[in-house]
């Protein structure tokens, strides 16, 4: 017989560890009431309180795997910012360069020495031939989106249902229960991006078929799993067929990797040949920095563009976006970190996880199950995997993923709050992976036989 968590047991969890929370962290509350007198929501980017917790947890320092608060606790960190810490807080590769590069300037709108070699190490890890760089995973998705607009002469985009790809407008639109439309928290926009963005089910193969057979699509824009609703695995063969329908349409392929770069030194989609790619977050170790690129081909295209278009901005591209600071980082992280030997060791200690929590869910009979792709773990609290976005969505951001993280919290683990994602960077050890799984193992055992 499964195990039961009830309603009640997880509302009497949440309401002691919010206690506990407030009671550990006095310094963060006082933090919190002063800096509410002066920035939106009390903190300098409003997604810092989308923790559910009463007050944002402040930041004294991190360093490798580990966060240190301002109340002094330390935290084995599985959060690692989203990806955006992927190979660690600090890594003594990112670490130097940016001291030694200090000396040297930021930025000059003119390209550096390091631009040859980013170029070169690009390719090799990546396979596509010419790049650019831009500060961050959103402004490289706008970018690619409008080259792909332009190339192709056509207006519309497809996406996924339930697609992250940053703060991009155009992504903004889903399709629950076929009916298509923008998504409901969007603030100020008002396009109606319906009429641009096509959207289908991740996985469907005829929903896609249809969707790319009028020809009118320039790009398809994906993550080769989707990662924002909890990980969304391919079918088999779904990639294949993807990029054999966008050949067959002349519509474009551009694979966002800003997650999936956790995959291994060369991503997910390396092989499928896409027409473009794009990774942020941790492509420059934290520092503000991302890359997209594109085939030969699609870079022949966007040359002859150029050649006829009008005078006038282009609207793509920012002024800090090439500098001399992000090449140099770019550079050092391709060279230290997106190599077989890093990998091989991330992936042995995230099958460890991975099979701890299993042997935790199998303990307790739960109804849950595992993911794990790469360096990247996910626990998700359903039986059954989901197959596409609007299915994760129902089974995702549940109260139980709260009670769960903020007992974790408060014993000194941090997991993604947006879905229970776990990262393993290089500074992450084996007693950082037992204390999880541990914690976890006291959580559910709280939460069962409460609910008894």
């Amino acid at each position: 017989m499964k195990s039961k968590i009830t309603d009640s047991a997880i509302k009497a969890m949440l309401e002691q560890e919010t206690k506990l929370y407030v009671q550990r962290n006095p310094k963060s509350q006082a933090l919190s009431v002063k800096a509410s007198n002066h920035w939106l929501r009390g903190v300098p980017m409003h997604w810092m309180v989308d923790w559910g917790l009463p007050f944002p947890l402040f930041v004294e320092k991190a360093q490798g795997a580990t966060l240190t608060d301002v109340d002094g606790h330390d935290y084995s960190d599985f959060c690692l910012g989203d990806t955006g810490a992927m190979f660690g807080h600090a890594p003594n590769a990112v670490a130097d360069v940016l001291a030694a590069e200090a000396q040297n300037g930021f930025t000059t709108m003119l390209p550096s020495a390091d631009a040859v070699e980013v170029g070169e190490l690009l390719e090799d890890r990546f396979g596509l031939s010419f790049w650019q760089v831009t500060a961050t995973a959103s402004d490289a998705n706008r970018a690619v989106l409008r080259w792909c607009r332009a190339v192709t002469g056509r207006s519309k985009i497809l996406v996924f249902n339930h697609c992250y790809h940053g703060c991009v407008d155009d992504t903004f639109v889903t399709a629950d229960n076929g009916v298509v439309t923008m998504v409901d928290g969007l603030v100020g926009e008002p396009r109606d991006l319906t009429l641009h963005t096509k959207v289908v089910e991740f996985n469907d193969v005829a929903a896609l078929e249809a969707a790319l057979k009028d020809r009118d699509v320039a790009c398809v824009l994906a993550e080769p799993i989707m990662t924002n609703v909890g990980m969304v695995l391919p079918d088999v063969g779904f990639l294949e067929t993807l990029r054999a329908l966008t050949i067959e349409t002349g519509t474009l392929l551009i694979f966002d990797e800003t997650h999936t770069l956790s995959s291994g030194p060369r991503g997910y989609s390396f092989g499928l040949k896409p027409d473009g790619l794009v990774f942020g977050k941790p492509i420059a170790g934290g520092i503000p920095a991302a890359v997209y690129g594109f085939s030969a081909e699609v870079a022949s295209r966007i040359q002859n563009y150029l050649k006829r278009r009008g005078d006038g901005r282009s609207g793509i591209g920012t002024t800090l976006s090439g500098s001399r600071i992000q090449l140099a980082l770019i550079k050092a992280v391709l060279k230290e970190f997106f190599t077989e030997e890093t990998f091989a060791s991330l992936i042995v200690l995230a099958r460890r996880l991975e099979r701890g929590i299993a042997e935790v869910i199998i303990k307790y009979d739960l109804p849950w199950h595992m993911t794990r792709v790469g360096a990247r773990v996910e626990f998700m609290c359903c039986e059954a995997p989901p197959r596409n976005g609007y299915e994760a969505s129902k089974v995702i951001h549940q109260p139980i993923d709260e009670a769960v993280h903020h007992y974790l919290l408060n014993r000194g683990v941090v997991i993604t709050p947006f879905h229970n994602m776990m990262l393993i960077c290089p500074a992450t050890t084996e007693l950082n992976v037992s204390t999880l799984i541990n914690e976890l193992d006291h959580c559910i055992s709280e939460l069962t036989k409460t609910g008894d």
